[in-house]
C-alpha cells in the first residue's frame, strides 16, 4: 500500500486544478459515492452526465444540485436501468447523440449482497448483470467516443473481489449451485475488475490511448447493499459502520482516477488504512489472480455472447 506518491495525506480533491469544459459521465450517480464525485466535478466547473435507473431520484438529484450551485448548472442525466441490455443500448445512443466528449466515463453504479438469487431478463445473476454485463456493453458503445476525446475510464470495483474462490466462476456463472450474497456479489465485482485489466491489455496491443483506471471506495457509508441485502448484511453492515469513512471520501478514488496523471494502469486506488476501508488514498495491492489472461480472455467471449456485442480490436 503506498500513498507516497500524495505525500502523507494520501490523495485529496485539493490536487484538481479547474475543469472547466472537461465532461464527466457517470453511471450510478443519483446517490452515494457516485452522487458525491458529482458535486466535486461540479465544484471545479466541469459538466456531469448522470446515467440513473430511477427517474424520480435523478430529477431529485439534480433539485438538490440546483440549490447547492444554481440553477444553471452543469449537470444532467439520461435513464439507464444496467440491469436491462436494451435500456443500455437507449442510454449510450442518447449520449452519443447528446454529449459532444467524454473527459472520463466512470462506472460506479453497482448493486451489492442481493439475499437471494434474482436474474435479469436476460436470465443473468442480477449483481453480475448490473455490476458487469451492464457496464461491458456501455463501454463497448461508448469506447470509440471515449478513444476520440478523453481517453480515460474508470471503473470502480471493491475489495469484495477478494470473497469467496478468488476465482471466476466460469462454470457456473449464476451461482446456481452455491448462491452466496456475499461471494456472488464478490464475484461479480471480480469480473467487473478481470475485465478493466483485461481491456487495458487489449488497449495495448491495438495501439490505442484509453487509459484505463480500476479503484476502490473502501468501506463508505452509503445505500450499496441496504436496499437488497438480507438481514444477516444488514447488521454487518451497522457493526462495521464505526470503520466507514463519509460517502464524500467514498467518492475520491473514482475522482482521482478521472483526474490525476502519472497513474499505475496496473494499479488499484483506493483507502490504504484498516484493512484499506479508510484512511489515505493512495495505491492498494492488488491480487495477482485478477491479472491472469486465461479466465479473463474467456470471461470476455462469454461477455460478448452474453451482450450479443463484438469489439473492434
Amino acid at each position: 500500500m503506498d500513498t507516497s506518491m500524495f505525500g502523507k495525506d494520501g490523495w485529496t480533491p485539493d490536487r484538481i486544478g479547474d475543469l472547466t469544459g472537461k465532461t464527466y459521465v457517470i453511471t450510478g450517480a443519483n446517490t452515494g459515492a457516485g452522487f458525491e464525485a458529482t458535486k466535486v466535478f461540479l465544484n471545479k466547473g466541469a459538466e456531469v452526465v448522470m446515467l440513473n435507473r430511477s427517474e424520480s431520484k435523478s430529477k431529485a438529484a439534480i433539485a438538490q444540485l440546483k440549490e447547492e450551485y444554481g440553477n444553471d448548472v452543469k449537470a444532467s442525466f439520461f435513464i439507464m436501468d444496467l440491469a436491462e441490455l436494451d435500456s443500455v443500448r437507449t442510454a449510450a445512443q442518447q449520449v452519443l447523440e447528446n454529449v459532444p466528449h467524454i473527459d472520463a466515463l466512470i462506472c460506479n453504479a453497482a448493486i451489492a449482497q442481493v439475499a437471494k438469487q434474482q436474474l435479469t431478463s436476460a436470465g443473468f445473476e442480477s449483481q453480475l448483470g448490473i455490476n458487469h454485463y451492464g457496464h461491458f456493453l456501455l463501454l463497448n458503445l461508448l469506447f470509440d467516443k471515449v478513444e476520440a476525446e478523453g481517453k480515460r475510464i474508470v471503473v470502480v470495483g471493491s475489495n469484495g473481489y477478494k470473497m469467496g474462490d478468488k476465482r471466476l466462476q466460469l462454470e457456473d456463472i449464476n451461482f446456481d449451485k452455491n448462491y452466496n450474497p456475499m461471494n456472488t456479489y464478490g464475484h461479480s465485482k471480480l469480473a467487473q475488475m478481470v475485465f478493466a485489466y483485461e481491456l487495458q491489455n487489449r488497449i495495448q496491443i491495438a495501439g490505442k490511448k484509453t487509459e484505463i483506471y480500476v479503484c476502490h471506495p473502501g468501506a463508505a457509508r452509503t445505500t450499496l447493499g441496504a436496499e437488497e441485502g438480507n438481514l444477516i448484511t444488514r447488521i454487518l453492515f451497522k457493526v462495521l459502520a464505526p470503520l466507514a469513512q463519509s460517502a464524500e471520501r467514498g467518492s475520491w478514488p473514482e475522482v482521482m482516477c478521472a483526474t490525476e496523471n502519472n497513474l499505475k494502469e496496473k494499479g488499484y486506488y483506493g483507502p490504504t488504512k484498516r484493512m484499506d476501508m479508510s484512511g489515505p488514498i493512495g495505491e492498494c495491492k492488488l491480487e495477482p489472480f485478477v491479472l491472469e489472461r486465461e479466465p479473463a480472455k474467456k470471461l470476455w467471449q462469454m461477455s460478448e455472447e452474453a451482450t450479443n456485442c463484438k469489439w473492434n480490436f
